[in-house]
């Protein structure tokens, strides 16, 4: 090798032929189990903190439902716990989801401030969704166990753990490890020699982990009826047209400028909030009631609507689309979009979900558009915003695909697409208006 040329690339094929390989595989197989595990508990307390504050907590003091005011003490109160875990505990509450996904992993001893700030925010109706907070978790718990297992191991056997975990928990909440991989080996950047070495274990981790949500045989699994993702109960659509083709391209751009406005909002929340904490986080849990409560007093819908990641809500949104009028859709965007917009900057969680609900919304917004259908107008808007907010373009497409998948394949070209001119206009408006310096964030 001469002077000045980079050193050649290990070979993965012998990285992997090793003993000490085969170990870290065995661990793999481990901390699958344990980052499923992680997660299942998490986004169940998660779900008891949303049934506890909305459901029973109303029906204790002695009100048949929720009134209309009761999102404001609520979200009050998720201010004041997540800004004091984001000022007074190690790492801030985890990483600020304005500035999208970060697949770094989080530190053992900043596991409990993120916790707290994701089960607060999120589980008291904050929008945002529990990505973010998961892969957290996958990364701490992983290394936690190699710490237990071999106190002396290298740094990278301990990165390899950590992005298993991710692998498994992402996995645990989308129902597929393929979605996961894709999405932690393109946000982190994963490629040449280390792209196998990595995936291996993290697929091993992931399908492993799997069966603590599916089971086993007789064992049926953990229950997830309330926590996991499913696929969007779409109508059948067979082939696209050059109408749908029309449509598919301007939704994209519509959706990438209406993605780009709602993260330059949050970033500048997040400006404003880095000093203070909690009284920004208290505000902004105040406005975000506020806005849901504005929802159903203009609409005939529920505040639920405007508040929570909408995880739980794409599908009935879908199914359910004939009882939306298209002002109750438009509002739903306005509300559920400011409420996210300010979120972002000053709560603690993640970005995918909101955007995939609000999506769905304008999806169904514009199903009516002559010769636009609501399965290409709903899996293009939903592609769309992924490629915005997470530029992620191949993430974008296959989590798009996978979750409109019920209504066929017809609508995969348009998803394609919408995919790539959102993420061109997200490029285009990044480079047009660049963003000022980031706020200190935790990092994960």
């Amino acid at each position: 090798m001469t002077e000045g040329e980079p050193p050649p690339e290990p070979d993965p094929a012998a990285i992997m032929g090793q003993r000490s390989f085969l170990a870290l595989l065995v661990l793999a197989a481990v901390v699958g189990v344990v980052a499923s595990l992680g997660a299942w508990l998490f986004l169940e307390a998660v779900n008891l903190v949303q049934t506890g504050a909305f459901d029973d907590l109303p029906d204790l003091l002695g009100f048949d439902d929720a009134p209309t005011w009761w999102p404001l003490p609520v979200l009050a109160v998720a201010g004041l716990i997540v800004g004091l875990a984001i000022e007074r505990l190690p790492g801030r509450g985890g990483h600020l989801p304005a500035n999208g996904l970060n697949p770094q992993p989080t530190l053992p001893r900043d596991l409990p401030g993120v916790m707290l700030a994701a089960v607060a925010g999120i589980g008291l109706g904050v929008v945002l969704g529990p990505e973010a907070p998961l892969m957290a978790l996958g990364g701490a718990l992983g290394a936690m166990v190699i710490r237990a297992v071999r106190s002396d191991a290298p740094p990278e056997a301990g990165v390899l753990m950590a992005s298993a975990g991710v692998f498994a928990a992402l996995s645990f909440l989308f129902g597929s490890p393929l979605i996961a991989a894709v999405l932690v080996i393109e946000a982190a950047a994963i490629g040449g020699s280390r792209l196998p070495v990595v995936l291996i274990p993290g697929l091993l981790a992931a399908g492993i982990g799997m069966l603590i949500s599916i089971g086993l045989g007789s064992w049926t699994g953990v229950d997830t009826s309330n926590i996991s993702l499913e696929l969007l109960p779409m109508p059948t659509f067979d082939r696209p047209d050059a109408v749908e083709f029309l449509w598919s391209v301007p939704l994209a751009f519509a959706v990438a400028v209406v993605a780009f406005a709602i993260f330059t909002i949050g970033k500048g929340v997040a400006r404003r909030a880095e000093a203070r904490p909690v009284p920004a986080a208290i505000v902004v849990g105040v406005l975000v009631a506020g806005l849901a409560i504005l929802f159903e007093l203009v609409t005939d819908k529920g505040s639920d609507q405007v508040l929570f990641s909408g995880q739980d809500a794409i599908g009935p949104l879908i199914a359910n689309a004939g009882t939306w009028s298209l002002g109750a859709l438009l509002a739903l965007i306005a509300c559920k979009g400011l409420a996210y917009a300010l979120a972002l900057g000053s709560f603690r969680g993640g970005p995918v979900f909101p955007a995939l609900f609000l999506a769905a919304a304008a999806g169904l917004a514009v199903a009516g558009l002559p010769g636009f259908s609501t399965t290409p107008a709903v899996a293009v808007a939903m592609g769309a915003a992924m490629a915005a907010i997470l530029r992620l373009p191949l993430s974008a497409a296959v989590l798009a695909t996978l979750l409109t998948s019920k209504g066929g394949l017809g609508a995969d070209p348009l998803i394609i697409v919408g995919v790539v001119v959102a993420y061109l206009t997200a490029l285009w408006l990044a480079k047009l208006r660049p963003d000022p310096a980031e706020p200190a964030a935790a990092t994960n």
